[in-house]
């Protein structure tokens, strides 16, 4: 890839007359980064967003007309957004929630009947059917419909963030797959939660809203077509990537602090009260519809399946030898977490190479993992002795015709069997389960372990498979298990109770695999309403993330680079210091002069898929060449197509003013502009002149060639730049040496160029 190309992939080896452009390097570098990358199961191009204020005459124009009322209206409008976010949001979670419960909750009412009649294999037969024709119907959806939406989206994100994009990562076929393969994937039986891909939907959802619609799905609103830049755009889907944890976890203070801490790339404070208004709003949507369902309108289950483990019941009273068991869990979460990112990262790899050979290769990988996953689900209880029930329980034992805590599964009268009370339940369900204190020995000890090995496999050959998965509550369900396991363990020790333990197992998992400490730990609080664990919560989550980082990085930190999404990271690789910015520049560089011939600009743009080009002035409008600024490929083919051509070289930037809006030359939603191959230009139009400057972004960013590698990537980072200009240390040389891209930042670029740098200086 040249100094200018943006990482954008034209699908082919573009052969390049390079007898037409002087070369303004001392060295002919082509970058061969990667300009494809994996999102979701599917392998596409990518392309950078646009991050930037562009300073050009017309936004210079279009800025200064604005009057006040129109100023109130931008900020009246960001705001009604972020409400109708929060809304939209908020009812997507809730009707996901209550399809999970109704679905799963009929499949296991109707398993529970046959087994009560003593017809096992039809039971098995219907159990294992209503799974597979369930995952057969997201697996379809995913594989045909929107390969984008497998998984669970938060590495998409994350990456588009960080200004990364790629088509259908937030399309409204994504979406629309992304809502309903999670339905039916969850209640298929598979341990995958739906809270990772509600991120992604909230994301969608800010989206769709802020491009004002989907022309392609008849789906437009005029008045919501305000935000025509990738700038706004960026602060809606942060905005919707935190209501969808506010959704998913009723946790509106831990989605601000996720979307800050894990997805977010660049945050600013007008940034976190819109963020907070949109998960409030969540929170408010949540709350109403609650109150709703314990009407008995929402189904078989009441309160719509919405997650909250109430667990404040138990007062955490701790000793010297409960802080040496929280230390103990912490480790062993670090340990177990670095390993399951290991076996993921594996796992994600093998799979790739299966989805690779087409839809139907993913289809049937999801009919396997289905069958393995009913296979186990039922037939593993059948190896466990059922356990008497307890005296003096407040809820019948064991449950049956219906969903309950005690499974009655193959037991006689007054027994239940304790690991299908775990496996045959909907993923909430269990973890209330082993968050609970009511009954510490309501779980075996070999139980617990079997369980734990269970759902960590599971967990790992699951995520993966074309189906939107979430990894939030197997890392739970695993974590919480172990937790129970080593409260089980100290029952006779410690003051802490086994609910209390399986908690501080689950936060030790969580911090293990996805690194984070603040939104997690604020996360878990929401989600079982007990401040008083802060102090154990705090030391586990630090913990555990301290164990794990000496291993490998945090889960999604991994899918990102597995899938190939040119991330910046926050801090530069120490071996960047070692080099300047001029020893990375690729080239040839493509440019252009302040007024140039419409036949230059077609072929540049045919041979080539650069996003930017220099534009330089030269004689006769200066007496020596000087930098103008940096021009787009949108803006060039938005002034091509309206033809304002002159016959010879001068000035129309006067015209162009009076004729062109800055909102001509806004990003189209989903990047759906003017093409190319659009243009109708003659044969007589090549032999004519355009002027650049009123579309040149005159206020560039620029680093001096000598400038540290390192220096100039935290700059690139941080300010959300698409294009950085080098320019000569020296005078006499021409005003450009090139132009670095996010792929030049890349390792694989770097380390190509320098294969003998010591990376660990």
């Amino acid at each position: 890839m040249e100094a200018n190309v943006d990482i954008e992939c034209e699908g082919g080896k573009i052969e390049r007359n390079e007898s037409a452009w002087q070369p303004l390097l001392s060295k002919n570098r082509v970058n061969t980064s990667s300009q494809i990358a994996i999102v979701g199961s599917n392998v596409c191009p990518i392309e950078s967003l646009d991050y930037e204020i562009l300073e050009n005459d017309l936004f210079k124009q279009d800025w200064r007309s604005r009057k006040k009322v129109q100023i109130l209206q931008y900020i009246t409008l960001k705001w009604t957004l972020a409400l109708l976010i929060g809304v939209s949001t908020g009812l997507v979670g809730f009707f996901n929630n209550l399809a999970v419960e109704n679905i799963a909750g009929f499949k296991f009412l109707l398993t529970s009947k046959l087994m009560l009649q003593q017809k096992y294999y039809q039971a098995f037969l219907a159990f294992a059917g209503i799974n597979l024709v369930l995952a057969t119907c997201a697996s379809v959806l995913c594989a045909y419909i929107a390969p984008a939406a497998a998984g669970s989206g938060i590495p998409e994100v994350k990456a588009y963030l960080n200004g990364i994009d790629a088509h259908s990562i937030l399309a409204p076929s994504t979406l629309f797959v992304k809502i309903f393969g999670s339905i039916l994937g969850v209640a298929a039986g598979f341990v995958v939660g739906k809270e990772g891909p509600m991120v992604h939907t909230g994301a969608c959802i800010a989206n769709l809203l802020g491009q004002g619609g989907s022309r392609k799905y008849h789906l437009t609103w005029k008045w919501l077509r305000y935000f025509k830049n990738d700038r706004d755009r960026r602060d809606l889907i942060t905005c919707g990537a935190a209501a969808g944890v506010a959704a998913a976890f009723r946790a509106p203070v831990g989605g601000v602090l996720f979307a800050l801490e894990e997805v977010a790339s660049w945050w600013r404070s007008a940034l976190l009260w819109r963020t907070f208004f949109t998960t409030a709003v969540v929170a408010v949507v949540l709350r109403s519809l609650i109150e709703y369902c314990r009407s008995g309108y929402c189904g078989l289950f009441g309160e719509g399946g919405l997650i909250m483990f109430d667990i404040n019941s138990s007062i955490p009273d701790y000793n010297v030898v409960d802080l040496l068991a929280v230390t103990l869990i912490g480790v062993i979460g670090g340990i177990l977490g670095s390993l399951y990112n290991y076996l993921v990262d594996k796992v994600l790899r093998t799979y790739s190479m299966i989805n690779e050979k087409g839809p139907t290769f993913r289809v049937f990988l999801v009919i396997v993992i289905s069958l393995l996953t009913s296979c186990c689900a039922y037939g593993i209880p059948w190896f466990r002795e059922c356990v008497p029930c307890p005296v003096g329980l407040e809820v019948e034992c064991p449950a049956v015709g219906r969903s309950g805590s005690y499974k009655y599964f193959q037991c006689p009268p007054g027994h239940y069997n304790d690991l299908a009370s775990l496996i045959l339940n909907t993923n909430d369900d269990a973890i209330r389960s082993l968050f609970s204190s009511l009954n510490a020995d309501e779980f075996r000890i070999t139980t617990l372990l079997v369980f734990f090995i269970l759902m960590y496999a599971l967990g790992i050959i699951t995520y993966g498979i074309a189906i939107p998965s979430g990894l939030f509550i197997p890392v739970i369900l695993a974590g919480a298990s172990y937790g129970r396991l080593v409260g089980s363990l100290l029952v006779s020790f410690s003051n802490l109770n086994v609910g209390l333990f399986a908690l501080l197992g689950a936060a030790s998992f969580l911090g293990g695999t996805m690194r984070m400490t603040v939104s997690l730990c604020v996360i878990l609080l929401e989600l079982t309403n007990n401040l008083l664990m802060l102090p154990l919560m705090m030391l586990v989550l630090l913990i555990s993330k301290s164990v794990a980082d000496n291993f490998n990085k945090g889960v999604y930190d991994q899918i990102v680079k597995m899938k190939g999404l040119p991330f910046l990271e926050a801090h530069a690789e120490p071996y960047l210091r070692q080099l300047v910015a001029g020893d990375v520049v690729s080239g040839p560089l493509i440019s252009f002069s302040g007024v140039e011939k419409v036949s230059n600009i077609v072929h540049s743009l045919r041979l080539t898929s650069h996003n930017g080009f220099p534009v330089i002035d030269e004689p006769p409008f200066l007496d020596a060449p000087e930098l103008c600024g940096v021009v787009l490929r949108s803006h060039l083919i938005v002034l091509l197509k309206g033809k304002m051509f002159t016959k010879d070289r001068r000035l129309t930037g006067t015209e162009m003013l009076q004729r062109y809006r800055a909102s001509d030359f806004a990003k189209a939603g989903l990047g759906k502009g003017p093409k190319l191959e659009d243009l109708d230009i003659k044969p007589e139009d090549m032999d004519m002149y355009v002027d650049l400057h009123p579309i040149t972004n005159t206020s560039p960013y620029t680093v001096i060639e000598s400038m540290s590698l390192a220096k100039a990537a935290v700059a690139f980072r941080e300010l959300g730049l698409r294009h950085l200009c080098v320019v000569p240390k020296t005078p006499g040389r021409p005003p450009i040496v090139g132009i670095l891209t996010r792929h030049d930042f890349m390792p694989e670029h770097i380390l190509g160029l320098y294969p003998g740098i010591d990376k660990q200086k």
